[in-house]
């Protein structure tokens, strides 16, 4: 699965001075991580390691975690440490059930744009979160889907089969959603492979040099701001990530691009665009919600504020996606238009521009 941004460390039910007895049965424990570790793993300290695997979880949870005696190593818990090894069983074992596996159905507005026995293609409109986790536990796009399930008579058990992929709550557009584990597995191999079609159009700050170019670099935690994605050019950190991308239009101080990704890595468009200084238009979290590019003109600043306004999220959308179907080996093709806040973004960067 790819563009994974949940936390599996629930940081509300840790409980560091309370050891758990492993051996008893793991009575009244829950497994919600199970790994087996790489066969070229090097020997390192399973904190490091849990932190590196699930990037979107602190450091300090995963001792926590240890410490309570809820990560446990071929059978044994171990404390943080422990140094993982080629061919380790890790678990992590909680004492509630994962919440994400209590899929409640939901009646939210889905535009589904495409479905049959197999899967279900839908358009996600910005602001939706795609599956429950940490601080989202409800109102998200896998609500709606069991809604949508259950009013229709269907089954899809959502905690075993379901996403593919998925994109940011901010990020608008096309995801692919599997009814069985075969279309699952199907469909999750070629998107392991790059094998899918996938487009996305971004706005970002400043007038982008050259018309096509490629962006490499690791993809890894930020080393001072947690929230945030870094590129690691040297290759010390994260993990590698290439971006190819495509100018459709310029707006002197904003440019549209459209980027095709050959990595899947968290946030990989938006890093690698701040990392060469083309910020995602509006991207709070990466500083990207201010004027990066322009005048020092109140009429200009009073301008960026209206764009702002009418654009209050990350310009990013993912605009096409390709696949071959599971059951059937044709290939389907889907494209997502331009979504309402970005195109009036765009009337208003060239009403700027003619005037």
């Amino acid at each position: 699965m790819t563009e994974d941004n949940e936390d599996f460390l629930d940081e509300e039910f840790l409980d560091a001075n309370n050891s758990v007895d492993i051996d008893d049965e793991n009575k009244g424990l829950y497994e919600h991580l199970n790994i087996t570790v790489d066969g070229n793993q090097e020997p390192l300290r399973i904190d490091k390691f849990l932190f590196n695997f699930r990037q979107n979880s602190s450091r300090n949870k995963i001792s926590q975690t240890c410490r309570a005696g809820n990560v446990v190593v071929n059978g044994n818990p171990v404390k943080q440490n422990y140094r993982v090894k080629p061919g380790d069983q890790i678990s992590v074992l909680l004492t509630h059930p994962p919440r994400e596996n209590v899929i409640v159905p939901q009646d939210i507005p889905i535009n589904i744009v495409y479905e049959d026995d197999d899967l279900i293609v839908v358009d996600k409109e910005p602001g939706m979160v795609v599956h429950p986790g940490f601080g989202n536990w409800d109102k998200t796009l896998v609500n709606a889907l069991a809604f949508h399930f259950q009013k229709n008579g269907q089954k899809s058990d959502l905690d075993r089969v379901g996403l593919v992929h998925r994109i940011d709550k901010d990020t608008s557009g096309l995801l692919v959603i599997a009814k069985t584990e075969y279309a699952l597995s199907f469909l999750a191999k070629q998107f392991f492979e790059r094998k899918t079609k996938r487009l996305y159009w971004a706005f970002v700050w400043g007038n982008v040099k050259d018309d096509e170019g490629t962006i490499t670099g690791h993809i890894g935690r930020h080393p001072k701001n947690r929230m945030q994605m870094y590129t690691y050019v040297d290759g010390s950190q994260g993990k590698h990530a290439v971006t190819h991308y495509k100018v459709l239009e310029r707006f002197r101080y904003m440019t549209w691009v459209e980027c095709k990704l050959e990595t899947g890595r968290t946030h990989q468009i938006r890093a690698h665009f701040k990392h060469i200084g083309h910020t995602l238009f509006n991207d709070e979290r990466y500083e990207g919600n201010i004027a990066l590019r322009g005048v020092n003109l109140p009429k200009y600043k009073h301008f960026i504020k209206n764009v702002f306004d009418v654009l209050p999220r990350h310009a990013l959308h993912a605009h096409t996606l390709g696949f071959i179907h599971p059951t059937t080996k044709k290939e389907l093709y889907f494209e997502s238009p331009m979504p309402q806040d970005m195109a009036d973004a765009v009337k208003k960067w060239r009403n700027y521009l003619e005037n």
